[in-house]
């Protein structure tokens, strides 16, 4: 993975710093357990998982030349300024593979993509709150990219843009489009303090 072509993504906080690791239980849980060391819009990257984590405390598959990262970030705002981002992020994912390759993606609301039927890309938000502020927010996505073999119970369910459509895909290019992407979501412009004159609704 190209980490310098990352952080030269045209974004205010979102990935210029990045904490990139070739082998990780989770990138989730990783920061988790160093929250309080993190800066804001830090990035977490990992090669590979051997315990990535999915919504409702799902597994999620990990295989090589993939996207699995999470993106941290210290709002400071009341819990209900958050309702809808899960989905505004499959958004922004949908509009950004679109945007680069002329490809569409199928949300499956509110946290997964999916490609013929296939899924792709899951999101996992995860807050810590007090009296209903939010402490912090961490934004996880795994997104087969460049696989081409599945474990032989998710085959049926799983796949990869390039699995689908023949192409070898540069995962820093899909990274940073999210990212800048990302940084013009309404709800998410707000809290980090960004002045942008078009947003996602």
């Amino acid at each position: 993975m190209k980490i310098e072509q990352i952080k030269k993504s045209h974004t205010q906080y979102i990935g210029k710093e990045i904490i990139d690791k070739q082998q990780i239980d989770s990138t989730h849980k990783w920061a988790l357990r160093q929250i309080d060391q993190i800066k804001n819009g830090t990035i977490i990257l990992a090669e590979q998982q051997s315990s990535a984590i999915g919504t409702k405390g799902r597994t999620w598959y990990t295989g090589k030349n993939n996207i699995a990262m999470s993106i941290v970030i210290f709002p400071q705002c009341h819990i209900q300024q958050l309702e809808g981002l899960t989905k505004n992020i499959a958004i922004v994912i949908q509009e950004a593979i679109y945007e680069l390759y002329g490809k569409k993606l199928t949300i499956k609301e509110p946290n997964d993509l999916l490609c013929n039927g296939k899924k792709v890309c899951g999101i996992l938000t995860q807050t810590a709150t007090e009296e209903q502020q939010v402490k912090y927010l961490i934004i996880s996505i795994g997104m087969n990219v460049n696989e081409m073999q599945f474990p032989e119970d998710i085959q049926n369910i799983a796949t990869s843009l390039k699995k689908e459509w023949n192409i070898e895909y540069a995962r820093e290019e899909i990274i940073i489009k999210i990212i800048e992407k990302l940084e013009k979501v309404k709800e998410l412009a707000k809290l980090l303090d960004i002045q942008i004159n078009s947003c996602i609704i």
